[in-house]
Parts: structure tokens; sequence; C-alpha cells
């Protein structure tokens, strides 16, 4: 690969081999380490891009994730800490609420699950679309234990995978127990995660039926048991060339069907896992948005009734 040949204008996905993707995604979710990621993108022959390149336009620029500002007028961003007993003891939270809710006038609230790395600046950006939106959000921080997301996804990643998985998963379910008793929500929760975070919808749908309201994972794996006690609706979404996560779909949809779960998934052709991600190459803004859409349209049907 000609190492030398930089590039100044933006990288398209289609620029990208499909291999470097499926290395890039062993590599976030910890079954390679950075050195053998860099070490199978040097062995691709790219011409016009270098290693340096592809390895930048993969990893996230966070200064492309701001879809919303954290000053945008229509909204109110906080931080704010919460008992979490079925968790760490303590939990943190980004806190977003539309101008116009108040007591007299609450909101549905929607919890937003953050990949395996943290509560870092994409997720906080979704969570400020939310309260565009008209919802109520809450981010939480699974390193909040830890001093919270460090401010980089590769140090993010090391700390998430020293916790205690079942330890996240209570501190989870306790912030959205807060949002339902909140004062300035309706008690109707509704949950979005990805990746890591589209498991954590999977799992608090199956776990706290009575809490979550309509569920929309995106490609994330299954809960491990309880499928039988999902009540609400789930909208899964999926991307075309994320294998690892797609091959446990098939098992997963013959139990919600087993189990009558009123669900319905997407596949988004041609896309990566980490689609919506609006921070690196693998964004596909055409499916993101469809996706997105779609992801609004089932919280306004199913938590503003």
């Amino acid at each position: 690969m000609n190492q030398t040949a930089e590039i100044t204008t933006p990288i398209k996905t289609s620029d990208i081999p499909q291999e470097a993707f499926d290395w890039y995604d062993e590599y976030a979710h910890g079954d390679i380490d950075r050195r053998t990621f860099l070490s199978r993108l040097g062995t691709l022959g790219v011409t016009g891009l270098s290693l340096s390149v592809i390895a930048k336009s993969l990893t996230p620029n966070y200064a492309q994730a701001e879809q919303v500002s954290f000053n945008d007028p229509d909204i109110t961003a906080s931080y704010i800490d919460f008992a979490a007993p079925s968790g760490h003891g303590k939990a943190r939270g980004y806190l977003v609420i539309p101008k116009n809710v108040n007591a007299e006038n609450p909101a549905p609230a929607v919890l937003v699950a953050h990949e395996n790395r943290g509560l870092n600046p994409y997720i906080k950006d979704v969570a400020r679309r939310l309260a565009k939106a008209g919802f109520v959000a809450l981010a939480p921080d699974a390193l909040f234990p830890l001093g919270g997301y460090p401010g980089n996804d590769d140090e993010g990643r090391a700390m998430q995978r020293t916790l205690d998985r079942s330890k996240i998963e209570g501190d989870f379910m306790d912030a959205a127990r807060v949002l339902k008793d909140h004062e300035l929500t309706t008690g109707k929760v509704g949950m979005v995660g990805f990746c890591f975070g589209g498991y954590l919808t999977n799992t608090l749908a199956a776990y706290i039926p009575d809490v979550i309201n309509a569920g929309a994972p995106y490609y994330g794996t299954p809960a491990n048991d309880k499928i039988d006690q999902i009540k609400a609706p789930l909208q899964i979404h999926f991307a075309e060339m994320d294998k690892r996560v797609n091959d446990t779909w098939p098992a997963y949809e013959e139990a919600l069907k087993a189990n009558n779960v009123d669900y319905v998934a997407y596949t988004y052709e041609k896309t990566n896992h980490g689609f919506h991600n609006d921070s690196t190459a693998r964004y596909d803004e055409k499916n993101a948005e469809l996706a997105w859409a779609r992801t609004l349209a089932f919280f306004n049907e199913n938590l503003t009734s």
C-alpha cells in the first residue's frame, strides 16, 4: 500500500474495502487488538488512500457528530446523578428536556443506551435529537463508576470491559425507573440503543417489562433470557453487512414469534454495523435518516397515546 498518498477530500464509504469495515468491527468489539487491526489494513492496496487515512476515517471524529447543539434554545441539557441499587449503587446520566416541558405539561421519555465505550459525544447528541423531537431523554454513562467517559473511545472500550455487565444492566434499569417516575414525564418510557446499547434495549424490554413501553435496538444482540416476559413492541434495526449481529437474529426472531411479541425488523441494504453513527465512515446518511424517522414515528405511536 502506498502510505504517502494522503488525501484531503472526505472519504466515501464506497472508497473503503469491506474488509476494512469488518476488521474495524472486530477491533471495536475486542476480538483483535489495535496492532492487528492496523496490520491488516496495511495489506489493503487502495489507490490514493494511505493506511493512516483509512484508519482515521474508520475511527470516530466527534466534531462531525453534532446535529443538535448543547445550546439549542429548544432544549435544556444537564447531568444528573441517581441512585442505582440494582447496579453500582450510584449512576450518572445526561438528561435533556424539551423547552416546553414542565410538571403541568409532561412528555414521554426515552432512555438512550450507548455502545461499548461509554457516553461519547455521538450518544449525547442522540439524546438531544430526541429532546428536540419532544421527548425527555436520559443517556446514562456506564463508565461513571470509573470516572466517566474518558474522552476517547479506545480507553472507554477498555474501561467498560472491566465492569460487571450485570451491574451495567442494573444501572440502566434504574435509569429507566427514574424516567418513569420523573415529574416531567408522562410515565411512558421508550428505549433506543446502539450496538451494546441495542443489547441493553433487548434486555431491559425482557427484564423490566412494566417499565419499558417501546424498544428500538440498533444492531444489538438478543436478551439472554426472559424473552417470554417482553410486553413492549420492538422496532429492530439491522445493518446488512453486520454478520456478527445478524447471525443471532434467526433464533431471536423465533423466540419473539413463539412468545407473541409485537415486533418489526428492518435490514438496511449495503450498510455496516454502526451505520447510524455519523462520526465515522460507516455512517450511511440515507439509511440512518430513514431508520431515525422510523424510530421517532414508533415512539410517537407507542408513547404518546
